[in-house]
């Protein structure tokens, strides 16, 4: 029997360097195309195109979806305006992606959002952004952990039953949820929604606001990866 094909979307740089070369590049860190071999998937990077209306026929291809993290969300696409913390805009990344949560919401692709993932899932579907919020990341370029509490009941909780210190990286979060989705975790501290599922959905479609790929938790990857190869 095949693994499932799991697609995971990528950074697009103006600017990488390796060996003798600096170029523009499309990358992603390592931990996600692993955690999702090691959770028993293939694993297949899907940089930005062009033509976000190229994504339905992305999607179709694979067995799930993964929508990584990165950069902040551009406000506009939840009609806020820019808090002076607000990163830089990527909107290529930002029309690709959201094709790409289209695509497999109307499809009914499992789909995993994973921090920035999260935050556009709850975009998509017509939610809003905290675009500034203390406490979730540690310095540059470091992960910081904190305790996250599962929501009973929720998909979220049959996969982790238990509150978890989770690896975190981010200055924005969900604030208010897009149609449909439900809050599936909490952080133990503060509140803030660290994770969100759609009930009902035709597919698995969930997203975390930590970053699994950062850690040795094969869980919530490997939920995605159960309900891929659920689907042939």
């Amino acid at each position: 029997m095949s693994k499932p094909l799991i697609g995971i979307s990528t950074y697009l740089e103006s600017s990488a360097s390796w060996g003798v070369w600096n170029l523009p590049a499309a990358l992603l860190p390592a931990g996600y195309h692993r955690l999702a071999q090691r959770a028993g998937g293939l694993a297949a990077m899907l940089p930005p195109d062009d033509d976000p209306a190229a994504a339905a026929g992305v999607v179709s291809r694979l067995d799930a979806l993964v929508i990584s993290g990165g950069p902040d969300v551009e406000p506009v696409r939840y009609g806020a305006t820019p808090h002076e913390r607000t990163g830089p805009p990527a909107r290529e990344r930002d029309a690709w992606e959201l094709a790409l949560i289209d695509a497999a919401l109307s499809s009914g692709t499992p789909l995993l959002g994973i921090c920035r993932g999260q935050q556009l899932l709850n975009v998509a579907l017509g939610g809003t952004l905290v675009q500034h919020l203390d406490g979730h990341a540690g310095p540059p370029g470091v992960f910081d952990h904190h305790e996250v509490e599962p929501v009973p009941g929720t998909l979220l909780a049959q996969i982790l039953p238990r509150p978890l210190s989770v690896p975190t990286f981010h200055h924005q979060s969900v604030d208010r949820l897009g149609t449909g989705l439900v809050a599936s975790a909490h952080a133990t501290d503060d509140g803030t929604v660290e994770a969100v599922e759609l009930p009902g959905a035709e597919g698995f479609v969930l997203g975390v606001q930590w970053h699994p790929e950062a850690g040795d938790d094969l869980r919530v990857m490997r939920a995605l990866v159960e309900a891929a190869a659920s689907r042939g």
